[in-house]
């Protein structure tokens, strides 16, 4: 099994609601966990920003990577979003399953 996690982060709840649920009514994703506000200190266009943010967990399949990473862009409000991928090396059998069942 390629089964991985995708992780992006969004400005607000709603923002990643929408890309929760297009991933997953496109079965780009088995699941996908929308973490409660965070802080990140960054740095963009030769400043460093301090914002607030959620973290998007996503699990899926490696082997589409490509179509997942192309339906977070489409509906993600940054210029460059964050999007980075961690394969899973190892889990519950049952579950890895799952979410190979679960995505196209």
């Amino acid at each position: 099994m390629k089964a991985n996690i995708i992780f992006t982060t969004v400005p607000d709840k709603s923002t990643g609601e929408i890309i929760a649920k297009h991933l997953v009514q496109q079965q780009l994703a088995a699941c996908v966990n929308i973490l409660p506000k965070m802080h990140s200190i960054y740095q963009w266009d030769g400043e460093v920003h301090s914002e607030s943010e959620y973290l998007v967990i996503i699990k899926t399949l490696k082997p589409i990577n490509k179509k997942t990473f192309k339906g977070i862009k489409k509906l993600h409000p940054y210029e460059v979003p964050e999007i980075v991928s961690i394969d899973i090396s190892d889990g519950d059998i049952d579950y890895l399953k799952w979410i190979e069942n679960s995505v196209q």
